[in-house]
Formats: structure tokens, C-alpha cells, sequence
């Protein structure tokens, strides 16, 4: 069995909810610079998605494109994953994105879930941790969970891909 790759990241810093719709919310200066952050972190660590699940709340969608600039510059001849901009990873919460996971195609290593918090760590401690490393605080603003495990995409429930790597992008 080929190893399956999760990694959640919960968008970056957004403004203070003003007049706009929460969906509009665009990410601040700060949050750009840490989404490409995340971006050159993933490229670092050869966690080049092939799928990306997106919410479509304007910050998420913000942070996964400077993500996306990012790991381009990295690797400019490297392709460009499938990106689905789900309702469900806005409005949804853990079940969704656990739901999500099972409809990803077998032949797909390594996916990368752009979403909010709590859903992002609640999915990051349903899927399993070690060591408490998430602990109760859960991901910070461009903070990312990196889950892996041995198995089918179809198979993914609590506590089948354990948490192997967390970080939190500054720039």
C-alpha cells in the first residue's frame, strides 16, 4: 500500500469581521506573507499536493493561492494539483472534510485541506495525534497538521492517519 498524505492548514490571519459577509473576509498583509510562508514550508518538506480541498470563503481561497505562488516558484516545472472549492469545508465541520477524504482518488499521495478553525483541528485530533503535539490550542492562523498512513483513501476514519509533523508559517 502507498502511503497517503494529509496536511490541513488552517487559512491565514484575516481581517477583524467588519460590515462584509464573514465569507468575504480577505486575508491582512500578515496573512498573505504567512500563507506563502506555508507555501515555501510545504516545498521544503517535498509535501506537493496533487488535490487540494479549498473552502470558498474569500481568506481560504486567498491563502491557498499565495500557497500556490509559493510552491510554484519553488519548483517553477512542477504541475499544478486539482483544486475543488468545497461549500462544506465553510458551512460543514469535521464529518465533511472526513467525507471528503474518502472520495479521493486512489491514485492521489499526498491532498492538502485549506479550511478554518475549529474544523481544521478538530479533523487534525479526530484523525489521530502523537504525543499531544496539537493539544488543546489547536492550529494557529497558517498553522498546518501533516497526517500519514498506509492505507485507502476510502478507509479514512478517526485515528487512521496519525499525525506526523505540525508547523505554524511566520514570514
Amino acid at each position: 500500500m502507498t502511503a497517503r498524505t494529509v496536511v490541513l492548514l488552517r487559512h491565514a490571519k484575516a481581517e477583524t469581521p467588519g460590515e462584509l459577509p464573514d465569507i468575504e473576509r480577505q486575508l491582512t498583509d500578515r496573512g498573505q506573507a504567512d500563507a506563502g510562508a506555508a507555501g515555501a514550508w510545504l516545498a521544503a518538506e517535498g509535501l506537493r499536493p496533487e488535490l487540494v480541498f479549498c473552502s470558498p470563503a474569500m481568506r481560504t481561497r486567498q491563502t491557498w493561492h499565495a500557497v500556490a505562488v509559493a510552491l510554484a516558484e519553488a519548483d517553477p516545472a512542477g504541475s499544478a494539483p486539482e483544486v475543488r472549492y468545497d461549500p462544506g469545508l465553510y458551512a460543514g465541520g469535521r464529518t465533511e472534510v472526513i467525507d471528503l477524504l474518502r472520495t479521493v482518488p486512489e491514485g492521489t499521495a499526498t491532498v492538502l485541506v485549506v479550511g478554518h478553525n475549529p474544523t481544521m483541528s478538530d479533523v487534525s485530533l479526530l484523525l489521530g495525534t502523537s504525543d499531544g503535539e496539537l493539544g488543546l490550542a489547536g492550529l494557529r492562523t497558517a498553522g498546518l497538521a501533516v497526517h500519514r498512513a498506509d492505507l485507502a483513501w476510502s478507509q479514512t476514519e478517526p485515528g487512521a492517519l496519525p499525525l506526523v509533523q505540525t508547523h505554524t508559517a511566520r514570514a
